[in-house]
């Protein structure tokens, strides 16, 4: 499916944009080209240039939120040497999407994985393998340094980690209060390493 995004490329930026939030607060299947061109003020000509599918911009959405993704763990890597303060920086990338009134691009996409394209099917598994690739390295230095204690594998942890967090996304949003969010984070992370996340951190 041709995807044509060139560097610097506004429109398909604006796209993008625009699409990410919709998936973020609709998810992929309650939303159309129509809904992009109508708020972007263009034609569906003019998206079908950039992206020649919706599954197209999918798979499109997902490469970019991955490579953001990446960014943002190599940022809290660089930032902070404990496996606890890397933790508390990850659970944060979560509470701040939840303060923009969004849930994670590919948690919503991991609910109506069924009906998405295979190749979106595939970008969705990929994403969740780098988060719980980064987070079982985490976890392993942690222990070995005496900050985290685990119960079984730190494969294991991750995957419950990851499990957790977009879990208390979900069950925040139709209340939305963050202290839901919180306490979750709190005890999740307690767990593993014996200390209180301050509610807001």
């Amino acid at each position: 499916m041709a995807v044509r995004v060139a560097r610097g490329d506004e429109t398909a930026t604006r796209v993008l944009d625009v699409a990410q939030r919709l998936v973020q607060v609709r998810g992929f299947n309650g939303f159309s080209y129509a809904d992009v061109a109508a708020e972007l003020g263009i034609t569906k000509a003019a998206l079908h240039y950039h992206f020649a599918s919706k599954s197209a911009l999918g798979a499109a959405l997902i490469d970019r939120y991955g490579a953001r993704l990446s960014q943002n763990l190599a940022r809290i890597s660089s930032a902070d040497r404990s496996a606890v303060a890397r933790l508390r920086g990850y659970a944060a990338v979560y509470r701040d999407l939840l303060r923009q009134e969004r849930l994670c691009l590919c948690g919503m996409l991991a609910a109506e994985y069924q009906t998405l394209p295979a190749d979106m099917q595939s970008a969705v598994t990929r994403f969740f393998t780098l988060n719980e690739a980064w987070l079982e390295a985490v976890l392993r230095e942690g222990a070995a340094a005496g900050e985290i204690r685990l119960a079984g594998p730190p494969a294991d942890a991750a995957v419950a980690l990851v499990a957790g967090l977009e879990g208390a996304m979900l069950v925040t949003r139709p209340f939305g209060d963050m202290a839901r969010f919180d306490t979750v984070a709190r005890l999740l992370l307690d767990g593993l390493t014996g200390t209180l996340v301050p509610a807001g951190d």
